[in-house]
């Protein structure tokens, strides 16, 4: 089934909010640290509720670590950027995808950039830069499930 990948989150209410999200669908997440936080930070709780403890949550230690695992099961890993042209709209998802969301800050660095070639954004209007993290995950992750034909 799909999953989600957070690298180096730095908000942990966002991080909340999209285990809180995942653990309703039943979509796992990978945490790729190091994180602007701890992981049992009290604002994390907050906004992930109970549902931390019900989610299918693997952390990884650093990018290398991450990108031994995914290529070793064969996932594919979709970037959600703003810096490319490739709508999700037009994206033709896969089960064993994996939508990799970055940095609240800055995005992806160059090096994670360099290394999915699968890039996709969420079309916004003219001058816009971004969505909150959550909502950008949530947008993508519902239109992938219901490519997929998704019935929970």
């Amino acid at each position: 089934m799909i999953r989600l990948a957070l690298y180096q989150p730095e908000i942990p209410q966002n991080t909340g909010t999209m285990l809180r999200m995942a653990t309703c669908l039943g979509i796992g997440v990978d945490i790729i640290e190091p994180c602007g936080f701890i992981l049992n930070d009290a604002k994390l709780r907050r906004a992930g509720m109970d549902y931390i403890e019900r989610s299918n949550l693997i952390t990884y230690n650093d990018l290398q670590a991450y990108k031994g695992h995914t290529e070793s099961s064969k996932r594919r890993v979709v970037l959600l950027t703003p810096h490319t042209q490739n709508s999700y709209y037009d994206f033709q998802f896969q089960p064993m995808d994996t939508l990799m969301m970055g940095r609240e800050s800055d995005g992806f660095p160059f090096e994670v950039t360099a290394h999915y070639t699968d890039h996709i954004c969420i079309p916004m209007q003219s001058g816009e830069r971004s969505l909150n993290v959550a909502i950008a995950a949530s947008m993508v992750i519902g239109e992938a499930l219901r490519q997929l034909k998704y019935e929970g």
